[in-house]
């Protein structure tokens, strides 16, 4: 039954308030990036700036020595770095031990998954100070390597949890056939089962960087130079000491949306099919 005219008109008017709705943050941000500071902070409000500017992204892609544009770029790669870091290792233990939990039978199996669901579900404050200890401990405060070992605690039980599910989803006389005409288990999972599982993989590991990219507490407390600063603290030091610049603030944020947004955009179908499959199949 075809749905009449009224009701289409409807569908697409709400999509377009809903997409207002959500696109206004970005859309103000990226505006307050490109304005003077005084239009930004005058009262009334101007819709209209007098003056548009390009100062603020001149200053963090050109800005040298210890400038907050040098320490931003830096922050970038550090991010790049520790997200794809973090990214491997999770998407590893997560195809390996989500199809272990899929697919073999052996005791506590899911009372183990389970418990790493219930890791994932610890508040990030509660486990500050015993992480601080264990990092202080082994030299790992202000390193790279230490924020990606703590990332990989959070990215990691999802990991497990929704490739264990999207394994579970797919058909077990795929592997079988495949076991039949010689393949070991390995090489079944190899060769049938992650061409299949593509859309849950990379759910999984687009969700583990944005996680990782957007984490800003751990990185807050366990890093202090830039050498491992990550985007959200860099951000966060725009803030002078008497002065806040709103807009140099506005256009981090707008640079630092860009690689996340342009994964989600690239693999679109493929974070909506895996996350889909993961949450409801199993």
């Amino acid at each position: 039954m075809r749905a009449s005219l009224g009701y289409r008109l409807f569908i697409h008017l709400a999509a377009l308030a809903t997409s207002a709705v959500i696109l206004a943050p970005f859309a103000w941000l990226l505006y307050s990036s490109f304005v003077g500071q005084t239009d930004l902070v005058s009262r009334p409000m101007r819709w209209l700036p007098e003056h548009v500017t390009l100062d603020r992204y001149r200053e963090i892609f050109a800005g040298g020595g210890t400038s907050a544009g040098a320490a931003f770029r830096s922050a970038m790669v550090n991010s790049f770095l520790v997200a794809g870091g973090t990214v491997i290792i999770a998407l590893t233990v997560g195809v390996l031990g989500g199809y272990a939990l899929a697919r073999l039978r052996f005791p506590l199996r899911r009372v183990t998954l389970l418990s790493f669901l219930v890791t994932y579900m610890l508040p990030p404050i509660a486990l500050i100070i015993p992480l601080y200890l264990l990092m202080s401990r082994f030299g790992l405060l202000d390193t790279r390597t230490g924020l990606i070992i703590v990332y990989c605690s959070l990215a990691t039980p999802f990991a497990l949890w929704n490739m264990s599910t999207f394994f579970a989803s797919l058909p077990v006389e795929l592997e079988e056939a495949a076991r039949v005409d010689g393949c070991t288990r390995l090489g079944a999972l190899v060769r049938v089962m992650l061409p299949l599982s593509k859309p849950g993989i990379l759910a999984t590991a687009l969700y583990a960087f944005l996680l990782c990219w957007d984490e800003f507490l751990y990185s807050l407390i366990f890093t202090s130079t830039a050498q491992a600063k990550t985007v959200p603290v860099a951000i966060a030091e725009f803030t002078g000491r008497n002065a806040v610049d709103f807009g140099l603030i506005a256009a981090g944020g707008v640079l630092a949306a860009l690689p996340p947004v342009a994964l989600a955009v690239m693999f679109q179908r493929y974070l909506i099919s895996g996350l889909a499959s993961g949450a409801v199949k199993g």
